[in-house]
C-alpha cells in the first residue's frame, strides 16, 4: 500500500509539473504557478489516502477536487461527470419525467429560479426564490445541483416530497408533487378588449424569435382593427437561447444596440445590434417581469429598456446574466464555465443586479380586476391594460 500511495503521487507531482512546464510560457511574472499550494494540494492527498476512515478510489478524490475548484467560482459554473452531462443534455431536449422548475445553487442549498408554466410545480405553488431543503427525506444542504436533480427527476406518474424555506415564511412548506413529462410549452396569447394584445413566453428555444412573430401577426389579424398596444410578458421565464433573446428585441428595435457580452477571452467579448425593422411599426408596449424573470428574459427587457422602446412594469428580475460555455472533455464529462456575462445597451451590469422596472406593481393575490380566467387576480396585467388603454405608454412613430 505505501509503495502503491508513493507511485500515485508521484504520478500526481508528475502530471502538474508537466502542467506547469507546458504551459510556464504563457504566463506572466504575475501567473506564477503557487507551488506551495501544489505540495499542499498533495499534502492533503497523502493524509486522506493514509488517514481517511474509508479507502477512497484516486479517481473519486481527483473528481471531488475538480468539483470543488470549479463550483467554488460561482453558482453557474461546475464540473459535469459523464452521467451529469447526460443530464444535462436530456433536460435541454425539452422533454423530461420531472417537476417543472428551474435550479440554480445557492450557497448550502438549491433555489428556484422559477417553476415553469403549466408543470407539476408551478400548479403544486413552488414559488421563485424558494430554496429546496429537501428531497424526500434527503437533506440537501452541500449537494451538487446535478445529485438534487437526479433525486427530484423519476419515473412520470410517481410522487416525491420536496421541503422548501420560503422568504418571509418561518417554518418549513412540504410539497408532496407528481412527476410528469415536462414538454416546454409555446407561446401564449389573448386579446384584451379589442386591440390590446398579450403575448406570453414561458422560455427561449431556438425556434422562439419565429414563433412569437408569427403570434403577434395573427393576434393582429384577429383584433378588429388592429392592435393598438402590446403587452409581453416574461414573468418566471429562466432565459435560454441567447440567439433568440436578441431575435426577440430585434423584432422591435428599428436601431440601436441590444446587448454586449465581456469576458476575458476574445471570443466572449460580442455586442449585437438591432436591424431596421419593427413589426409593430413603433405599436406602444409594455414587458411584464419579476423575480422569477431571468437571462435571456432580462436581455430583451434591458435591451426594450435602454433603447427606450418599451415600458417596464413589475417586479425586480432576478439577476443571472452571465454566459456559461459547456466544454465537453476526452473522456465524455464535461466543464461548464462562466465565460462572459451580459451588459445592456447602456452598459448596465445585469448580474445580481437585475432589471428595475420603470413602473414597480407588486402582486397581490387579495385584489380581484374583472379579467378572464387566469387574469382575475394579476394586478400586474391590469395595470398593464389599463396604461395602454389611456395612452399612458409612449410609442415610436
Amino acid at each position: 500500500m505505501e509503495r502503491y500511495l508513493r507511485l500515485t503521487l508521484l504520478s500526481v507531482c508528475i502530471l502538474l509539473a508537466s502542467a506547469i512546464n507546458e504551459n510556464s510560457a504563457k504566463l506572466s511574472a504575475s501567473d506564477d504557478v503557487p507551488v506551495e499550494d501544489i505540495e499542499q494540494f498533495v499534502d492533503i492527498f497523502k493524509r486522506i489516502k493514509e488517514q481517511y476512515v474509508d479507502e477512497v478510489d484516486d479517481q473519486i478524490l481527483f473528481q471531488k477536487a475538480i468539483q470543488g475548484m470549479v463550483s467554488g467560482l460561482d453558482p453557474h459554473s461546475a464540473f459535469l461527470s459523464k452521467d451529469e452531462f447526460k443530464e444535462l443534455r436530456i433536460g435541454t431536449t425539452g422533454k423530461f419525467g420531472g417537476l417543472g422548475i428551474e435550479i440554480t445553487a445557492d450557497e448550502s442549498y438549491i433555489k428556484v429560479i422559477t417553476p415553469i408554466d403549466d408543470t407539476p410545480a408551478m400548479k403544486a405553488g413552488i414559488k421563485a426564490g424558494d430554496l429546496i431543503v429537501k428531497v424526500g427525506e434527503t437533506d440537501l444542504k452541500d449537494m451538487p445541483i446535478g445529485d438534487a436533480v437526479k433525486l427530484m427527476r423519476g419515473k412520470p406518474g410517481t410522487k416525491v416530497t420536496i421541503t422548501v424555506m420560503r422568504k418571509g415564511v418561518q417554518s418549513p412548506v412540504v410539497y408532496e408533487i407528481k412527476r410528469e413529462i415536462i414538454i416546454s410549452k409555446g407561446i401564449k396569447t389573448k386579446l384584451f378588449g379589442d386591440d390590446i394584445g398579450y403575448l406570453r413566453l414561458s422560455n427561449f428555444q431556438s425556434n422562439s424569435t419565429n414563433d412569437l412573430k408569427s403570434a403577434f401577426f395573427k393576434l393582429n389579424k384577429k383584433a378588429n382593427m388592429g392592435l393598438n398596444g402590446l403587452i409581453i410578458d416574461l414573468r418566471n421565464n429562466p432565459g435560454g437561447v441567447l440567439g433568440s433573446a436578441v431575435g426577440i428585441s430585434d423584432l422591435f428595435l428599428p436601431n440601436g444596440k441590444i446587448v454586449e457580452t465581456k469576458g476575458r477571452s476574445l471570443n466572449s467579448v460580442l455586442k449585437y445590434s438591432a436591424t431596421p425593422q419593427d413589426i409593430t411599426n413603433g405599436m406602444p408596449m409594455i414587458v411584464l417581469v419579476n423575480e422569477g424573470s431571468a437571462s435571456a428574459s432580462e436581455i430583451v427587457a434591458g435591451a426594450l429598456q435602454d433603447n427606450k422602446r418599451a415600458t417596464i412594469l413589475g417586479t425586480k428580475s432576478y439577476g443571472k446574466a452571465s454566459v456559461q460555455t459547456i466544454q465537453e472533455l476526452s473522456d465524455g464529462s464535461a466543464l461548464k464555465l462562466t465565460t462572459a456575462k451580459y451588459f445592456t445597451p447602456l452598459g448596465r451590469d445585469i448580474h445580481e443586479n437585475g432589471i428595475t422596472p420603470d413602473i414597480v406593481v407588486e402582486l397581490s393575490e387579495k385584489d380581484v380586476f374583472d379579467l378572464p380566467e387566469p387574469y382575475q387576480n394579476d394586478k400586474q396585467v391590469f395595470q398593464a391594460i389599463k396604461l395602454l388603454e389611456n395612452n399612458k405608454v409612449t410609442s415610436i412613430n
